[in-house]
């Protein structure tokens, strides 16, 4: 819900909505109209059988003489909708409905043009269909005349090249935050963001960024909440550049630890003897000049644990784990190049013992 929340907040903008027009929908058309001219018009729409739609964001713009809406819907959703085309399409009737309630028509009394765009945000790529007719079973002999043509403009946020997505462009800059998994990336993101947004009158905007970027991008990517105390950008990026130092530090750690399990479960599938001198030796040595001791401690025992198991059953695992999970890193070691030569759990640890 806060991530909900905070995408729509920011984009209540003009100046977001006109990049995202601009940068991302590449018809003709879009030349025609003025972006300068953007306004939030009320999204609040009531069918027939009174429930209502509070959450869309519906904007109109000059277009010639007249107005053409945009249609904004924002998908959260970490599953695809399939019948996505049938929602829009039923939210499309909704607005015209209040259009004609309102008697607001072209000079020439029809309905003015409607631009529904679903901007999609899932971890997944959209495998939806954007017509409705294609969710519509063809009947021959003339019925399927009568199929709805509709569709929609898809934005999969997820399916953009980073290299493809306009350079100075504050819709673009929505994506790349969304998508950055390197905290400098992320760093690099905002900075831009400070010098695009320099004018006293972009206040709300720099404001409405900060908030997202410290409840909503920072939290789900990196774990933790970031609040400048008066929520404005700078501070933000100042807040940044003093943690993204540990950030790096904690990846590369979790990089590591990650690496040599890797390296061990590998040689295991290898083999018992092989995967234990290659991914143990290698993993090993990589954690210690690393200065990573804690972790490889415990890798080296669940290690262990699971070379028992393989040779002597776990029951005899489950047996030693406490003496395991207790020993140091050399003994554990020693202990685990037993295995390969011992015929007897007992022989494990024996000289040890």
């Amino acid at each position: 819900m806060e991530h909900d929340h905070g995408y729509k907040h920011l984009f209540s903008h003009p100046e977001l909505v006109a990049d995202l027009l601009r940068g991302f929908v590449n018809e003709p058309w879009i030349e025609q109209v003025d972006l300068d001219s953007l306004e939030r018009v009320n999204g609040h729409y009531v069918s027939d059988d009174l429930r209502e739609r509070e959450d869309d964001i519906v904007w109109r713009l000059r277009w010639g003489d007249g107005w053409c809406y945009v249609y904004l819907l924002l998908e959260f959703q970490s599953s695809v909708d399939r019948f996505m085309a049938v929602r829009l399409l039923t939210y499309l009737g909704l607005l015209y409905q209040d259009l004609v309630r309102t008697g607001e028509l072209t000079p020439d009394g029809r309905l003015p043009p409607v631009l529904p765009l679903v901007l999609y945000n899932g971890e997944r790529r959209w495998s939806a269909p954007i017509e409705v007719r294609e969710l519509i079973a063809p009947i021959p002999g003339g019925l399927e005349a009568y199929r709805p043509d509709f569709r929609y403009l898809l934005l999969d946020e997820g399916a953009f090249a980073d290299a493809d997505l306009p350079a100075r462009n504050l819709a673009a800059a929505v994506f790349r935050l969304e998508h950055s998994r390197e905290p400098e990336d992320l760093q690099a993101v905002v900075g831009r963001l400070v010098q695009w947004l320099k004018h006293p009158e972009q206040r709300s905007l720099r404001r409405a960024f900060s908030v997202w970027l410290g409840r909503v991008v920072i939290p789900g990517h990196f774990g933790e909440t970031l609040a400048p105390p008066n929520n404005d950008l700078r501070e933000m990026e100042t807040m940044l550049a003093e943690r993204v130092k540990e950030w790096q530090r904690r990846y590369e750690q979790q990089g590591l630890q990650k690496g040599l399990q890797k390296g061990l479960e590998q040689g295991l599938e290898q083999g018992l003897e092989q995967g234990l001198e290659q991914g143990l030796e290698q993993g090993l040595e990589q954690g210690r000049q690393q200065g990573l001791q804690e972790g490889v401690t415990q890798g080296e025992a669940a290690v262990l644990l699971r070379l028992i198991g393989r040779k002597f059953g776990a029951d005899a695992a489950e047996k030693h784990r406490e003496r395991i999970e207790s020993a140091d890193a050399d003994t554990l070691l020693i202990w685990s190049e037993r295995v390969l030569t011992a015929r007897h759990i007992d022989d494990v640890f024996s000289a040890s013992s």
